[in-house]
């Protein structure tokens, strides 16, 4: 069974994201289609590269992901094609794939030059029904990737934040991502040695007082801050938005620090 997901920013109003799984089905009549997210902000491909690194590993080895937010689509970008070694991933050439890559590395990339398993007709706005969605139904069936064009040594990737260790000890963290309940998912990931033994977090003029292990350890209308379950350190209000009550948005530094009673 070949199974294969979705991410995109094309919304779920439009017929988009059904054109691209009839183009699937069409090629591979048993294919699982599995849609991931369609809601990442339009042209947002640092969003989209979050969330599809925090949704990969839970598919069974040999997965084919098609990403596709693609502000560049009908220019000069590359489409391409890349195994790792848990999954194979389809998807504009812009950076759409940093996380992933971060994680575990590439094995081996194309660029999807062999029209063959392209469809016939190639709109220059929809390489996601026309290039992506035909490479990854064929990919699925056991096309090798070698077949589907030329080979790359490198791809594009954009830089990661990274916690900041300051010359006292302190760290600056990063938000990377605000979820839909308005939590803040920062950069510090569990195991940093920021997070071993006690900590203060600072974060638009308030402080929250070491780590707890869910929402419901804190009173309503309060902030919290916990492991998440992606592994990385994020912070919470409860029953209310923590992004929309601090005024934070994707890129603001949070300061971690050790807690002088721990």
């Amino acid at each position: 069974m070949s199974l294969i997901t979705l991410t995109t920013d094309f919304g779920l109003a439009d017929s988009y994201v059904g054109a691209m799984k009839g183009v699937i089905l069409g090629i591979d009549p048993t294919a699982t289609i599995v849609d991931i997210s369609h809601d990442i902000a339009p042209q947002d491909v640092q969003e989209a590269a979050y969330v599809v690194y925090t949704a990969y590993p839970y598919f069974p080895p040999d997965t084919v992901h098609i990403v596709v937010v693609d502000p560049g689509v009908g220019s000069q970008r590359r489409a391409i094609a890349l195994r790792t070694a848990q999954a194979c991933f389809v998807a504009p050439d812009n950076g759409v794939l940093s996380y992933v890559l971060a994680r575990e590395g590439m094995r081996e990339a194309v660029s999807l030059t062999n029209s063959k398993y392209h469809r016939q007709t190639v709109s220059y706005t929809f390489h996601g029904r026309d290039i992506f969605a035909p490479v990854a139904a064929h990919l699925a069936r056991g096309v090798p990737l070698t077949e589907l064009g030329e080979p790359l040594t490198e791809i594009v990737t954009f830089s990661l934040p990274q916690p900041q260790v300051l010359p006292d000890g302190e760290v600056v963290g990063h938000v990377l991502y605000i979820d839909r309940f308005g939590n803040l998912i920062l950069d510090v990931k569990e195991g940093d040695c920021i997070l071993d033994g006690g900590i203060v977090l600072e974060v638009a003029g308030r402080r929250i007082q070491d780590l707890v292990c869910t929402f419901t350890d804190v009173p309503a209308g309060e902030l919290a801050a916990y492991i998440g379950s992606s592994g990385h350190l994020e912070i919470a209000l409860r029953e209310g938005n923590a992004a929309q009550s601090l005024d934070i948005k994707r890129g603001d530094k949070i300061l971690l620090c050790r807690n002088s009673g721990s």
